[in-house]
């Protein structure tokens, strides 16, 4: 009966940067997911389906970067999370090891003052718990789950059975 509550769409968001070119080429992938066969080689292929926002210009909130951090993965090797420092671009004017803000609260500050200094785009999927930093790849990652779990290659997670008091 109440079915079609349980299908969600993957929502995903890009923090683009007009002038980087990586948030330009991960902008036009995403696009392209969405209005073209995927993968881009398989004609026969659907395109992908989940919303897009695009936030141009403006990084993520102090939450947002939090809960974004919580979804990077780190290497198999290391047991530290990844660290605010993942935000930062090599730009000139990017602060020292040393100068680096050390809260959230302080990356978006710095940020706004100066966007080079932001490793752009940010792409994060809210519902698959996936985000990639400044890299193209991660996106072709992002969509490369979406698309298994499309074509059934994966299960889909637990994300939409209730919890607590239904369960």
């Amino acid at each position: 009966m109440f079915t079609g509550f349980k299908r969600s769409l993957p929502q995903i968001s890009i923090f683009h940067h007009p002038s980087s070119p990586p948030s330009i080429q991960a902008l036009a992938l995403l696009r392209n997911a969405l209005s073209s066969p995927y993968p881009p080689g398989k004609p026969s292929a659907p395109p992908l389906e989940f919303d897009l926002e695009v936030v141009d210009t403006k990084p993520p909130t102090p939450d947002q970067l939090k809960t974004i951090l919580s979804y990077i993965t780190t290497p198999a090797r290391s047991t530290a999370p990844p660290a605010l420092s993942t935000f930062l671009s090599a730009h000139p004017a990017s602060p020292g090891p040393g100068e680096q803000p050390q809260s959230v609260k302080g990356i978006v500050s710095l940020v706004e003052q100066n966007p080079n200094v932001f490793k752009w785009p940010v792409v994060v999927d809210w519902v698959g718990g996936r985000a990639s930093v400044g890299d193209v790849e991660g996106v072709k990652d992002i969509l490369e789950a979406i698309r298994q779990q499309r074509d059934g290659e994966v299960k889909k997670e637990e994300v939409d059975q209730p919890k607590g008091w239904f369960s």
